[in-house]
């Protein structure tokens, strides 16, 4: 699309002179994704400051009919936040206050462009403890956050983002703000309208500030990482420690052995935690606030299961240096995977108990599809979510892997489907799955989405073609 001068100097206006760019510099880093599969175009990045700005660049852009895409902190995985055809890009991240923070009323209101680590080091401040913990938590924001309806390595216990919004503060696409930012605990005044517009992706109203839900600062935790004879054995091992601890498993992460090996590979500082290769493991934390007796519960667990052959060998960390590299080995699998070629990705789920015989087969299908691609699933089998990655042949031709991305991702996503799963677990629909959802949401679902868009975006303004 071609932005009209004059629509091009009032959206300037609004935001004032230190409020956008139109260097092609400036702009080309929010112009490609992470892991560079998409490349978008726009000639004005607008970086509004506060709800008000946000606001008036709605209702011009409404007013002329003029597209634009929210982007928070550009970490997302399937192409949402990636203007594609010269649409205005809207960048929150400016908007990044933490306007108050509560320990008695365990709340927090920050705004759409506060880094998550931000948000993560203000509650330890009043000695409480938000939950959402994510790779790119260094980079991802908040209002990101929240439109993705993010989900990370403590879902298990602590639930996605969703669970974690109290309220939000949204201006919708006619520049209205919609003022939800309430911190109460319950409110059952009718519908729950924030709930639509997180996992939107900028859709349907764009996020400008949320209320969370903070929790009591864990005082004491254990982390793990365990060898197991294979995935039933790890599902066996979750409900051990969820049986042991009481429900206090905050995470439990399955690795394949090809995964750890590329993060061994290419990573630097990262080191086998045991003496010899499994073929799976499990990365699992327990953590409680008050003087819990965890070690305790989680050694004797791991113990039993020991004896029982379901864990083959281990190491607990001993303190919150050998923590952090068991982690930093979770938390590099994305990145090492780029060393070694193209890599074709699912972010799926399907019931717990449902996940080792989806990975059997789903490997099995794969490699028949492909013969010599090396799978690499791993991920956040506590809450069912697998990243279901498959890399390259070794000295495969990358181009011609790539290529098979459809392909692959069809059956993958048909044998998700045959499991009662979701195509998308945490990472959205985006532009990446926006047809994709077609061939497995019903067409009742489907009416009701696109009504919801059309009511709250009737000009289509919002984050054109993603979604739905």
């Amino acid at each position: 699309m071609t932005l009209i001068d004059s629509v091009r100097a009032r959206l300037k206006d609004a935001v004032g002179a230190k409020g956008f760019s139109e260097d092609a510099d400036e702009i080309a880093p929010h112009l490609v994704e992470w892991r560079s599969k998409y490349q978008g175009q726009t000639s004005l990045l607008l970086k509004p400051r506060t709800t008000e700005e946000v606001s008036a660049v709605l209702a011009i852009c409404n007013e002329t009919a003029t597209p634009t895409v929210p982007q928070g902190g550009n970490t997302g995985l399937v192409g949402g936040q990636i203007p594609f055809h010269g649409e205005v890009l809207l960048s929150l991240s400016r908007l990044d206050r933490v306007r108050r923070v509560d320990g008695t009323d365990m709340s927090m209101v920050a705004e759409a462009g506060v880094v998550l680590a931000k948000v993560h080091e203000a509650a330890l401040e009043a000695d409480c403890f938000f939950p959402l913990s994510i790779a790119s938590e260094g980079s991802a924001t908040i209002g990101g956050n929240l439109s993705t309806n993010a989900g990370g390595v403590n879902v298990l216990r602590y639930g996605s983002t969703r669970a974690l919004v109290l309220g939000i503060e949204v201006v919708l696409a006619d520049g209205r703000v919609l003022d939800l930012l309430r911190t109460l605990h319950k409110d059952n005044t009718g519908y729950d309208l924030k709930q639509l517009f997180i996992g939107a992706e900028g859709t349907l109203g764009v996020i400008t500030a949320a209320a969370l839900r903070l929790f009591p600062k864990p005082t004491t935790s254990e982390t793990a990482f365990l060898a197991v004879r294979d995935p039933e054995a790890a599902v066996a091992l979750l409900h051990r420690l969820q049986n042991a601890t009481g429900g206090l498993v905050s995470a439990f992460e399955l690795i394949a052995r090809q995964g750890l090996q590329f993060v061994l590979d290419h990573i630097p500082n990262a080191s086998d935690p045991l003496a010899k290769p499994s073929s799976w493991y499990v990365l699992t934390e327990v953590a409680a606030a008050g003087e819990l007796p965890i070690k305790d519960l989680v050694e004797k667990s791991i113990q039993s299961a020991i004896e029982d052959g379901v864990v083959t060998d281990g190491v607990v960390a001993s303190n919150e240096t050998q923590r952090k590299a068991l982690w930093h080995l979770r938390e590099s699998m994305s990145e090492a995977q780029k060393f070694e070629g193209g890599s074709i990705k699912h972010d799926v789920s399907v019931p717990i108990d449902k996940v080792p015989a989806f990975l059997k087969q789903g490997i099995a299908l794969v490699e028949k599809l492909v013969p010599g691609v090396r799978p690499v699933p791993f991920g956040h089998i506590g809450d069912g979510n697998i990243h279901f990655n498959f890399s390259v042949p070794k000295g495969g031709d990358n181009k011609a892997f790539l290529a098979r991305w459809d392909e692959v991702s069809h059956a993958v996503h048909d044998l998700v489907r045959d499991f009662h799963g979701s195509i998308s677990a945490e990472h959205g629909l985006g532009v990446m799955k926006r047809d994709e959802i077609l061939r497995y949401k019903s067409q009742t679902e489907m009416d009701v989405m696109r009504a919801l868009k059309k009511t709250l975006d009737p000009k289509n303004i919002l984050n054109p073609g993603k979604v739905v």
